[in-house]
Order: C-alpha cells, then structure tokens, then sequence
C-alpha cells in the first residue's frame, strides 16, 4: 500500500482538485493535516462532496484565520510543532494534502511543509498550472525536493498544458513523469470522476 502527498508551486494552483482526482483514480482515502480559513468550506468538504467512496480522515489542527498556518496557529494561540503531525492509521492508500508550497512555515521556529514530507517518506506529487513564471515556480519546487532525497511522484499539469514548459521541465528531469487533469467548467462527482479516468489513460 503505498500513499502519496499533493503539494503545490504555490497557491491557487488547484492541489484540492487534483487530490479529488487522485482520490477518486486510485480509490484512495484524503488526509489535509492543516486547514486554515473559512471552516464551513473545508477542502477536506470538497474532496468528500466531489467523490464516490473517498473516507476523509480528521485534520490534525483546524485554523480559524485565512492566513499562513505558522501565523493562523498564533493567532489561535497554539505553536504547531512535528508531534501534531504524526501519521495516523493508513488502511489503504491515502492523498495527504498540503497547503500553499513547500516552504509554507508552519512556526516561527523553522518547521516548513517539506520537513513534515521528509519525515513522512512518501513520494510527492507536485501541481502546477501555466502561467507567466510557472516554469520557474515549478523548477524551484522539484529542484528543492530532490536536494531533500523526497521522491517525486510525478507533476501534474492542472488545466491548460505547454509544451515549451514541459520541453524545459524534462531537460533538467529526464525521468519526471508529466500527467494532466483538464481545467473543469464545473465540480461534480461526474467531472471529478471524468477527470480521473482521463489521469489513469495517462499511466499506461
């Protein structure tokens, strides 16, 4: 059984719809261990909403304020440290979600997202989505993981492909796997499901 993370080049890249897709292609359960923000419309909800059998498994520390989770967790009162994060009980592939990038801070002390995927020892899928400075972003984000030994799972484009991107992405990656999820007019658990038989058709 093997269980991967979702991470991002940054925000707004579209990591909780391409953890619903992987949650729904490999019939997999979703774990995001920090949720900040509105905590009526967690992303955990919107994987949970947009898939057939996907069991969400409970957030280690839900956040009140929209903000970066070292400074939500202040805000709250709590100093988030690596005991908050231990992995809880797997019993079949799970999609363990991040937030923002891999150098989101999660305390003034130090503590990153990418120390919590170093510990973990799971290989990372990286989202990314084209835009004016994506290649950069996205060099940044899989150069970072390789000086850390993290495996990469693959990259994900999420929308609109290019081929000048990916040309340059593969010169400094010649083994990165590259798969795609079409940009969805709308969320469902039909489109979700759509989207994730179009990722399969790429792994073969």
């Amino acid at each position: 059984m093997k269980s991967f993370v979702v991470t991002g080049i940054g925000t707004e890249v579209g990591k909780t719809v391409v953890s619903a897709v992987l949650c729904e292609a490999l019939k997999a359960d979703y774990w995001k261990p920090v949720q900040a923000g509105d905590l009526h419309a967690l992303d955990s909800d919107f994987v949970k909403n947009h898939t057939s059998e996907t069991i969400i498994l409970p957030a280690s520390v839900l956040l009140n304020e929209a903000v970066s989770p070292h400074e939500a967790a202040r805000l709250d009162g709590i100093e988030l440290t690596e005991e908050y994060f231990d992995l809880p009980e797997f019993t079949k592939t799970t999609i363990i979600e991040g937030a923002g990038g891999l150098m989101v801070p999660l305390n003034d002390a130090g503590l990153c997202y990418i120390d919590l995927f170093q510990l973990w020892e799971m290989p990372v899928y990286v989202v990314t989505k084209h835009y004016l400075g994506s290649i950069n972003h996205t060099l940044l984000t899989l150069n970072t993981l390789l000086m850390r030994e993290i495996p990469i799972a693959g990259l994900i484009v999420n929308g609109q492909r290019n081929e000048a991107s990916e040309r340059i992405y593969c010169s400094y990656f010649p083994n990165l796997t590259i798969t795609y999820i079409p940009e969805l007019a709308e969320f469902s658990v039909e489109s979700i499901r759509e989207a994730a038989r179009l990722w399969i058709e790429q792994q073969a």
